[in-house]
């Protein structure tokens, strides 16, 4: 937690934002890709195209924090990049403020770079060793020609106190501070300018545990001091519930689910974030000789160059039928707040009742699922069907709990 000292230098120094009243949206993106070219041959002709980012919508509400979680590869650093146009989108749309700058120059851009920054995943190769901390948080000042009050050493200094330094290290090097002190220089320098949104890449990853706390801790601090609002890229799903306000989930370039933190952790509908879920581990001594409940996935992600037809999770999903492999699920509010797309989500009726037949690929994949996993998918099935009976606004076609054992019992017998 930050200390008394670093909440008086922010209290001191530091500007609420209140351009964007917080739940207001600030950042829109609709439909968002981002296809790099592979190229073969003397000419150097396009042969194919690394599909990082294949359509995203989503919206960030002034305030909040958006955690992304994913598998590697999956396109989150891409496309943290595109939002803060560090990377040109090949398709889609970015609106800042309701303000459209996907394809704005550098020039147009320059002052938009005061609202969104950006915190990179390698805290030492984001900072040059050859210049001085004061030099490196200083340098947004001098791009910007923004000149703060009292001079930019002694602001630099404020916000090197901020993030927990001592002012006393504006002349050190960056391989003079260990990895979570370089961490929080980012920070620092990240809040030169006071943004309203911060695109953190994973910011703890590299970390110990013991340092990742300190600078998760500061991340919230500093946003409830000065108002900010953050998209958290991370891997570790206890982290991104500790911070997050709503969870996307990504696999293979698209989102496949988007909640709020509490929806998403109490009753995951997409397979794949279920599946995510369960290798979270239970730091529960009781449970150290328990049988694992972990969901263990076949296979290995598909290549992004040519990404399987239909829903992109089928070739490792253990409820997958033939209508995945040839329809792509769209992205769909089944509940106030959280949106899913699949075809036959967990935790809610299917939404595609008549096709109950299972891949062969799903059969072979259910048979690494724990019984006790199932168990627990139907019983919380059950409980959310009830729950969306008692609701007078929503009226449900089909009855999960009848729906999901059925279509499970064909797999666990194989």
């Amino acid at each position: 937690m930050a200390n008394s000292a670093q909440r008086e230098g922010v209290a001191a120094g530091a500007t609420l934002n209140r351009d964007a009243a917080p739940g207001e949206t600030l950042l829109k993106v609709t439909g968002l890709q981002k296809h790099f070219p592979i190229r073969k041959g003397l000419l150097q002709r396009q042969v194919g195209a690394v599909r990082a980012v294949d359509g995203l919508d989503f919206e960030v509400k002034s305030g909040e924090t958006l955690g992304v979680v994913g598998e590697s590869g999956c396109g989150k650093s891409t496309m943290g990049r595109l939002i803060t146009r560090l990377l040109e989108p090949t398709a889609g749309k970015v609106e800042f403020e309701g303000k459209d700058i996907t394809h704005l120059g550098v020039g147009a851009m320059r002052p938009m770079r005061r609202d969104v920054q950006m915190i990179f995943q390698d805290p030492y190769s984001s900072l040059n060793p050859r210049h001085t901390i004061g030099t490196i948080i200083s340098a947004p000042f001098k791009l910007q020609g923004v000149t703060p009050e009292g001079g930019v050493k002694k602001e630099v200094q404020r916000l090197l106190s901020v993030v927990g330094l001592n002012p006393e290290h504006y002349n050190r090097y960056p391989h003079e501070f260990s990895g979570g002190q370089r961490q929080r220089i980012g920070i620092a320098r990240a809040l030169a300018l006071n943004p309203k949104m911060v695109v953190a890449d994973e910011p703890v990853s590299a970390l110990d545990v013991s340092i990742q706390a300190q600078v998760v801790n500061l991340l919230d601090d500093l946003q409830q001091e000065l108002g900010l609002t953050y998209v958290i890229i991370a891997h570790d799903l206890s982290v991104v519930r500790h911070v997050s306000d709503r969870i996307a989930v990504m696999y293979l370039g698209k989102i496949v689910e988007l909640a709020d933190r509490d929806s998403l952790y109490k009753a995951p509908m997409h397979p794949y974030t279920k599946a995510l879920m369960s290798a979270v581990p239970i730091p529960d001594p009781r449970r150290k000789s328990a049988k694992s409940e972990r969901i263990l996935l076949q296979g290995d992600v598909p290549s992004p160059i040519a990404p399987p037809s239909g829903c992109r999770f089928h070739t490792r999903c253990w409820k997958a039928t033939q209508i995945c492999t040839t329809t792509e699920p769209p992205l769909l509010e089944l509940k106030p707040g959280q949106q899913v797309a699949c075809h036959h989500p967990e935790n809610f009726e299917d939404q595609a009742p008549q096709d109950t037949v299972l891949l062969t690929v799903a059969k072979q994949a259910a048979e690494l699922v724990a019984d006790e996993v199932l168990a627990e998918s139907a019983a919380t099935s059950a409980a959310v069907a009830a729950e969306v009976a008692a609701t007078p606004a929503e009226t449900p076609t089909a009855s999960p709990a009848a729906t999901a054992p059925e279509d499970e019992a064909p797999a666990k017998e194989k």
